[in-house]
């Protein structure tokens, strides 16, 4: 039987089911093609009891991170400017020196450790993905090819000591056993030490329909109703939160260990926010779940109408998030004749399920499609602004999401 993740409860309520999908980050080699697929049910719940939103069905982490894992946190300029600026702002505002350490969880191939040693404080990266940490390496950033747990915690604290800083950017709402995780987050910290994680804000998620956010990395939709009583069973506290523009509207959250800083007035106000818009209501998740199925049936007969006529259709990058669309919406190869990327890892691929080829971007241009269904729309202005000579030459982009439009 479901238990919730954060607090025990097994009264939770379904409001939302996305089918079956294989995970979204699984893109197959050519020679794989004819293999069978192994799909797991997107279903999502909300905790009555707490407030968590969560998954009811767990893939092995082992099955989503260690074999080939083909996310790098560096293929935007928006993204890297992201992370430069979260570096500069954390070492300032807690006055980090070349004595602290900033200890990354799912550090990827580095990018935010690598911005950290720019501003001269010691680092050290944890990903449990061979592929990505041999890039991180190649970068000369410091990184133990494991899961974060009390053997890797044991390693840090005898070679570098106690953190700082532990930063988990889009890693916390990958956890399961978010007791343990939290349980080697307070061993590796000192006394003072700040514990940051980013993560999508289900407040965004909700009033932007943003449901191809979820799949089956993403264990947990963050909100701050269920994180106060969490933290506090680890005597710690949420003392600041910072909105941020990333990945369609994200949150980045502050915690300490209690009583050791002051707490900000934002924490009350969002609280506040989530009330207001009786974000935890069975009411307002089943709406959405009906707004979900809307979009799903408009964004459908757009690109059938778009085919019917003749179009020549392309998805423009390939996001774990736009393999929830392609997968929930049936919009296969048979709609797409391709799918452009700037990542190594994906270009020679297929997509998870759907099966359409990832080719260069280059190849927009090469091909000039009549539209191109951009799927990491959360990054539009910067691809729009990059693919400027496609539109030039006549060519339109279809945003999905959170109502499918056409921009030309």
């Amino acid at each position: 039987m479901l238990t919730c993740r954060m607090c025990q409860n097994r009264n939770l309520y379904k409001f939302l089911d996305l089918g079956f999908t294989p995970p979204a980050d699984q893109f197959i080699r050519k020679d794989q093609l004819n293999e069978p697929e192994t799909y797991y049910p997107l279903d999502v719940y909300v905790c009555d009891n707490c407030g968590l939103v969560q998954l009811g069905y767990i893939v092995s982490p082992e099955v989503l991170f260690r074999n080939d894992y083909p996310y790098e946190s560096s293929t935007t300029q928006t993204g890297r400017e992201h992370w430069n600026n979260f570096a500069k702002s954390v070492v300032k505002q807690f006055s980090l020196t070349n004595e602290d350490l900033i200890v990354d969880i799912g550090s990827n191939v580095g990018v935010l450790l690598e911005s950290f040693k720019k501003n001269g404080v010691r680092i050290q990266g944890v990903d449990p993905a061979a592929n990505i940490v041999m890039l991180a390496h190649e970068r000369g950033i410091n990184t133990i090819c494991d899961f974060f747990n009390s053997e890797t915690v044991k390693e840090i604290l005898t070679d570098k000591g106690h953190a700082s800083v532990i930063t988990a950017t889009n890693v916390f709402a990958h956890v399961d056993d978010l007791f343990t995780f939290m349980q080697n987050v307070t061993d590796l910290l000192n006394d003072k030490g700040v514990f940051i994680f980013e993560a999508p804000y289900l407040v965004s998620l909700i009033k932007h329909l943003e449901y191809d956010t979820i799949y089956h990395e993403h264990l947990s939709y963050l909100s701050i109703k269920p994180l106060i009583p969490f933290f506090e069973k680890f005597n710690m506290e949420i003392f600041a939160i910072e909105e941020v523009d990333i990945h369609g509207g994200s949150f980045r959250v502050y915690v300490g260990k209690k009583s050791q800083r002051e707490i900000s007035e934002i924490v009350t106000k969002m609280l506040q926010i989530e009330e207001d818009m009786k974000l935890y209501s069975h009411e307002t998740l089943d709406n959405f779940a009906l707004e979900v199925r809307k979009n799903r049936d408009e964004l459908t007969w757009l690109i059938h109408s778009l085919k019917q006529e003749g179009k020549k259709l392309v998805g423009v990058s390939a996001p774990a998030k736009g393999m929830t669309l392609l997968n929930y919406c049936k919009i296969g190869s048979q709609f797409l004749n391709f799918v452009t990327e700037k990542s190594q890892l994906k270009i020679g691929r297929y997509t998870p399920g759907t099966h359409i080829p990832v080719v260069s971007d280059s190849e927009l241009i090469k091909y000039q499609p009549d539209y191109a269904l951009l799927l990491a729309w959360n990054f539009s202005d910067e691809i729009i602004r990059n693919l400027d000579e496609y539109r030039k030459r006549g060519g339109k982009f279809i945003i999905p999401i959170p109502v499918p439009r056409i921009i030309d």
